[in-house]
């Protein structure tokens, strides 16, 4: 399939047609790698990170655990 490349701010831009999107796995606001292969321009879309609860908790150290924060006096019904 051939497409236009076009002008956006300055820089270019590639529209790409849904197809090719869908079965990419892409969609506005992906992000995507690009890398030159023998002066082939080559466009990856970048799996979105997924972590488990008990894979972000297990990140938890106590470098990185802040200390309790005071949010001031109750003010509604909050249970203290």
């Amino acid at each position: 399939m051939r497409t236009r490349i076009g002008k956006w701010g300055n820089s270019l831009g590639l529209r790409i047609p849904k197809s090719f999107a869908e079965e990419a796995r892409i969609a506005e606001g992906s992000t995507v790698e690009l890398t030159l292969d023998n002066g082939r321009l080559v466009v990856r879309a970048v799996p979105v990170a997924r972590y488990t609860l008990d894979e972000l908790v297990a990140g938890i150290t106590d470098a990185n655990r802040h200390g309790e924060v005071n949010m001031g006096r109750a003010v509604g019904n909050e249970g203290w």
